[in-house]
């Protein structure tokens, strides 16, 4: 395969707005991220990364700012995506872990509805096996996380060597299944490697980034200020794999990891500049719905930490861009959207019937204007992660997230839960319940009862606090939780509560 040329410049790329109106089963472009952030683009705000074919896309496309993933980790998440489902309703529980080859997906429901189907890049449930996964078409991907470089390909069902920048490759193939001859519709998933660690950019962005300065997050400093009143387990992920102070084994310094990072993703927007002029040229960009997100947040010295796996802001937003010409006018909105939304739209707007096990909601209303006011929207949903026997830092973590607060409940571990006011806190530093939950020398949450019970349901029940408003707070986000685990069927931890 002869590589194209990566770099197109966004002016030749994206004259997205003057594009006609597409057919009422538009073609469909999925292209999923790895571990991109929701604020890693120039038109974010990101310090010094430049994405000149994302800025133009952003700015004809409809952005949900506040978009979210429901597990943040890429085989649960992509598992999600897939099947709109919750993590412990599909079972893909961690990395590796196999999806049910029984379970519907949008790409099977679509597929069957006459759209012609295809797969590149990473899958990665159910490492090492690459074989061709039902409901596409057209399958090029490989085992687990695949390499940046020279990677072997599995293309439908057939082995063939590697050679090439991973993400300009997948980009060729994307690009070659756009410009088929076809009759019918076409849904195409590209799923990017990149930019999972360890980062590896394309030589011709390599350094460009050199001497760019990333600011350190304010909660990344190691003070008792910083900590006061959030679980211990997170201050002592400093030094572990996952932390700013011991990251991959003391292999790697901060500051060039984000700069890392950032040289990265610089070819995952030369190959979105690819993909629109791919779909110009062959005359379907104004009948092509393009959806671009990623498969869960990053951290990036916030509370000390790096990686995803948490419940923090950083690890759970993503970048929701939907690009429907002739649907929908650009705009940015509010609403919450989840990784478990796209199945259900995606189907919609096949026009097919979304299976009665889908657990996530269709967003298709929200993108036309005319509609969009009309439309009833949740105001919290679910996050959950269940701990790994690789990555044991991290303990499992169910909570609730509203448009104002958070709160985090860890399960198997001895240790404090966590609330947010986001509106006054968007740093996350403020744990509002951190001193209704004492602790003893070495960070244990303290389990000796003061008239019975201990502080925190003390609180919930409003016996010994003079702070109403916050008592309200914590009992509502706790009903809220209970409410999610009941109404998703998840098991909830034995209730301490009368």
């Amino acid at each position: 395969m002869t590589h194209r040329p990566a770099l197109i410049a966004a002016s030749l790329v994206l004259a997205l707005a003057a594009v006609a109106t597409f057919a009422e089963r538009p073609n469909v472009v999925l292209i999923v991220i790895d571990d991109q952030r929701y604020d890693a683009f120039s038109f974010a705000g990101h310090p010094f990364l430049e994405t000149p074919n994302l800025d133009a896309l952003a700015k004809n496309s409809v952005v949900f700012d506040n978009a979210f993933v429901t597990t943040s980790l890429c085989s649960p998440s992509r598992a999600s995506i897939l099947t709109g489902q919750y993590a412990h309703k599909h079972q893909v529980l961690a990395n590796r872990v196999p999806l049910d080859p029984q379970l519907p997906t949008f790409a099977k429901t679509m597929q069957a509805a006459g759209y012609d189907t295809g797969f590149v890049g990473k899958w990665h449930m159910g490492d090492p096996n690459d074989e061709p996964r039902a409901g596409w078409r057209r399958w090029v991907s490989f085992p687990g996380q695949g390499a940046y470089t020279n990677q072997n390909l599995n293309i439908d069902g057939t082995h063939v060597e590697g050679d090439g920048y991973t993400t300009d490759v997948l980009t060729e193939h994307a690009v070659d299944f756009i410009a088929e001859e076809r009759s019918a519709p076409f849904l195409l998933y590209l799923s990017h490697k990149a930019a999972h660690s360890p980062f590896t950019s394309a030589a011709r962005h390599r350094n460009s980034y050199g001497d760019a300065d990333y600011p350190h997050p304010p909660s990344m400093t190691d003070t008792e200020e910083n900590y006061a009143g959030k679980p211990a387990w997170v201050r002592a992920q400093r030094k572990s794999w996952h932390g700013v102070d011991g990251m991959y084994a003391g292999s790697m310094d901060f500051d060039k990891f984000a700069r890392d990072y950032a040289e990265t993703l610089r070819a995952v927007d030369d190959s979105v500049g690819q993909v629109v002029a791919a779909l110009r040229a062959s005359g379907q960009l104004g009948n092509t719905v393009i959806v671009y997100t990623s498969d869960n947040g990053f951290q990036f010295g916030e509370h000390g930490l790096i990686d995803k796996r948490t419940m923090y802001e950083e690890s759970i937003r993503v970048p929701m861009i939907v690009h429907a010409p002739g649907l929908s006018k650009a705009a940015r909105l509010p609403h919450m959207i989840l990784n478990i939304d796209i199945a259900p739209t995606l189907i919609e707007l096949a026009e097919a019937t979304i299976p009665s096990v889908v657990q996530g909601k269709s967003f298709l209303q929200l993108l036309k204007s005319e509609s969009r006011a009309s439309v009833e929207w949740r105001n919290s949903f679910l996050y959950e992660y269940f701990w790994e026997r690789a990555f044991p830092q991290t303990p499992t973590v169910l909570g609730v997230r509203t448009d104002r607060y958070k709160l985090m409940r860890y399960h198997g571990i001895w240790d404090r839960y966590e609330l947010y006011d986001l509106d006054t806190d968007p740093n996350e530093m403020n744990n509002l319940i951190g001193e209704y939950q004492t602790t003893d020398q070495i960070g244990h949450v303290e389990r000796r009862v003061l008239g019975g019970r201990t502080r925190l349901e003390k609180l919930y029940l409003g016996t010994g606090t003079e702070d109403e408003e916050l008592r309200q707070i914590f009992t509502s986000l706790w009903t809220q939780l209970d409410a999610h685990l009941k109404e998703t069927a998840a098991a909830a931890e034995p209730n301490w509560r009368p």
